[in-house]
């Protein structure tokens, strides 16, 4: 790499919400129509989304992912005392969702490879407490949903998608969001496709995306006749509509996102890359390789070189597993977790990252893995 041409150029970021003509135009059609609030938009968002991303499962829009998980395990029946099992290599949002509901999210390790959870260290955390399982597609790689599904007729739980990295990422040819009681998919402005902020809750069935609408809205579907104690989780209107047209450029989006990933699959050297599962179809929302056998400071170094030297963003997801986060506080023997929370490091892979752009990333992982090796 030119080092001295590196200098001045532009830094490549991590990640890049990209807002067009189109989501303006439909933002300002929606101003101009005085219907701001949930409305029209929020309905034919709720209705596209579930035919182009959720196996045509029903669709319920809210105002966040973890808005999203939340009311979906509210609905699916979640109480205080109740246990579900999670991976503590996941955002905190996952378990939040469960503790903010009385309830106790019990934190489980993952997959060193895949770094979704892992099936047999859920059979093993099942209590006559436990109720439900919370896997997460990380990254936008699916977790192993034929395994994680066995387990929970087994014992009868039900499952609840955490698909917010993962819009479009199938497994056995199934997209995620469409196997368990519900799912979740983000629609914060860095995920795959966005609506400005909100979340989609997939449903199994009509009276589970019944509950989960009364929910979002007061308890009530008809003004004033309130049902149940809910929530004021709606979607408006005005992000509705980005997210509609988002909808129509994700297929795109995705596309090249596998591209970049499969250049970089091929041309970086030092660094694990990632592994996808034959059963599964990747999404890349990062791309995330490892420095193997780092410690954390190592791995920091190494992203320091990256930003400073060669002005390649990236990002560390997640530096601190969510069972010793402060809210949580917990000791627990999750060897795989401590571990990869070491090593990964995710590189661009939005779709703004042009083939230019691709190669600097490539030279600068190599040239930076060279210089620790």
């Amino acid at each position: 790499m030119n080092t001295q041409s590196t200098k001045d150029l532009p830094m490549i970021p991590a990640a890049k919400p990209i807002i067009g003509t189109e989501e303006r135009e439909a933002v300002d059609r929606v101003l101009a129509s005085g219907m701001i609030a949930q409305g029209p938009e929020v309905k034919a968002f709720e209705e596209e989304f579930s035919a182009q991303l959720a196996g045509g499962r029903e669709c319920v829009a809210v105002n966040s992912g973890t808005s999203g998980q939340h009311l979906g395990m509210l609905a699916a029946g979640l109480k205080p005392g109740d246990e579900v099992i999670v991976p503590s290599f996941t955002f905190a949002a996952t378990a939040n969702s469960v503790a903010v509901s009385g309830a106790v999210p019990v934190f489980v390790d993952i997959d060193p490879e895949t770094f979704c959870i892992d099936p047999e260290a859920v059979r093993a955390a099942i209590t006559d407490r436990t109720v439900g399982i919370q896997p997460v597609h990380l990254y936008g790689h699916p977790a192993p949903m034929d395994a994680i599904m066995e387990i929970a007729r087994e014992h009868d739980l039900w499952v609840f998608e955490d698909a917010a990295q993962a819009h479009g990422a199938t497994w056995d040819g199934k997209q995620v969001g469409s196997f368990g009681r519900g799912a979740m998919y983000s629609l914060y402005p860095t995920k795959n496709m966005t609506s400005g902020e909100g979340g989609m809750v997939a449903c199994e069935d009509g009276e589970l995306a019944r509950v989960v609408r009364l929910l979002r809205n007061q308890g009530m579907e008809k003004q004033y006749a309130n049902e149940i104690a809910g929530f004021n989780n709606r979607m408006t209107d005005i992000h509705a509509a980005i997210g509609r047209v988002q909808l129509t450029k994700i297929g795109g989006w995705t596309k090249r996102r596998q591209e970049l990933a499969a250049r970089f699959d091929a041309e970086l050297q030092g660094v694990v890359t990632p592994v996808v599962r034959e059963q599964a179809t990747h999404v890349y929302h990062q791309y995330t390789i490892r420095i193997e056998g780092a410690t954390g400071e190592q791995r920091d170094r190494f992203a320091t070189a990256l930003r400073e030297e060669h002005k390649v963003g990236c990002g560390v997801y997640y530096p601190t597993p969510v069972h010793r986060l402060p809210s949580y506080g917990l000791e627990l023997d999750l060897p795989v977790t401590e571990q990869i929370a070491r090593e990964v490091l995710s590189l661009p892979v939005h779709p703004s990252v042009s083939d230019e752009d691709a190669q600097r990333v490539i030279d600068a992982v190599n040239t930076v893995a060279k210089a620790g090796s």
